[in-house]
């Protein structure tokens, strides 16, 4: 880990009382859910959701279906430039990401199960390098669109990166989870997919993507590879990003969780997709303009996520790589990674 800066873990349940520290981004899943009148209910029924599809995929010695709990916690991880003086530096940490930490608790025996971490995924230097770097490059190129394969630089998501290979690497994390992320996310509809042969207990059907997308590439360089599974009585693949080996490192308990925590917030983020009224075929390609689907009674405003992730990108810029720029270049050279642009 590097000298100039270290990290530091805090963590939050996720339960219907939390409010988002002023912190944490307010495009992430769950920090959107817990604003506005009705933020209570959205996390309570986003809440049951999430155990009922649980208990749903763990069906064995379960037949009232609700043996099994769901705790979620939150973990936020700050970036610390140690070298700096605190009271002459007003950036001297940062909020590096937040992922989710899942418990699973059995009823019936009492025992407490380790879940994954990762799940979602929030980070504001991703918000910088898709929604300030990427659309300056693509201007810089003469791009109409952001994301013309010609408009993305070569060290494209290389900090970022760097930055989350140096977390997982540090002592902070490693003493307190025993395994790798696993980020579970929506796939492209920018591609196709088709179905395979390979069928696993719980991950469902693989499904193939006929090209890597730039969000592959991107959490590439985060040390992470891609496989598209859709569960059983899903109806749409998720695309789950890992190291290791995804099949073999988890218990089917473990990944339950993860379809169950995230399915949930996909459903009602993207219900075009996850909550459509008939499954994907076998050849499949996700569309956002899709009208044969049933909403969640869950409150979302997609459109202003979308406007907040450039406020956030520009606030990284501001906060995190204008101030912290001659560091963290020469971080990202010993590191390997690129200059910053």
């Amino acid at each position: 880990m590097a000298d100039d800066f270290s990290y530091r873990i805090s963590t939050t349940r996720l339960d219907e009382h939390y409010t988002p520290a002023e912190s944490s981004r307010l495009t992430t899943n769950f920090a959107n859910l817990a604003r506005g009148e009705h933020r209570e209910q959205n996390l309570r029924n986003t809440l049951t959701m999430i155990e009922r599809r649980f208990n749903d995929l763990v069906r064995a010695d379960n037949p009232t279906g609700d043996r099994y709990g769901v705790e979620l916690d939150i973990v936020s991880v700050q970036l610390q430039f140690d070298a700096l003086d605190a009271g002459a530096a007003a950036d001297q940490s940062f909020p590096l990401l937040e992922v989710l930490d899942i418990h699973l608790l059995d009823r019936l025996t009492g025992l407490r199960t380790q879940g994954i971490v990762g799940n979602n995924f929030s980070s504001y230097v991703r918000d910088y390098d898709f929604s300030v770097l990427l659309p300056a490059a693509a201007a810089r190129a003469g791009e109409q669109a952001a994301g013309g394969a010609s408009a993305v630089p070569e060290d494209f998501g290389d900090l970022h990166g760097k930055l989350f290979d140096d977390f997982l690497a540090s002592p902070v994390y490693r003493e307190r989870f025993a395994q790798p992320p696993v980020i579970c996310i929506s796939v492209s509809t920018s591609k196709t997919y088709r179905r395979t042969e390979t069928q696993h207990p719980v991950l469902g059907v693989e499904y193939r993507q006929d090209a890597s997308s730039l969000t592959d590439v991107y959490f590439g360089k985060m040390g992470l590879e891609a496989r598209y599974f859709m569960p059983r009585g899903a109806v749409a693949p998720l695309a789950f990003y890992f190291r290791g080996d995804l099949l073999a490192d988890y218990s089917d308990l473990q990944l339950a969780g993860t379809i169950s925590t995230m399915e949930a917030f996909q459903k009602i983020y993207r219900p075009e997709i996850y909550n459509a009224n008939s499954a994907a075929p076998e050849v499949y390609r996700p569309s956002l303009d899709a009208q044969d689907f049933s909403r969640t009674q869950i409150d979302y405003d997609r459109d202003e996520r979308s406007r907040l992730a450039l406020t956030q990108g520009r606030y990284t810029q501001e906060h995190f790589i204008e101030p912290h720029r001659e560091v963290l270049e020469q971080w990202a050279a010993t590191a390997g990674a690129g200059a910053l642009a």
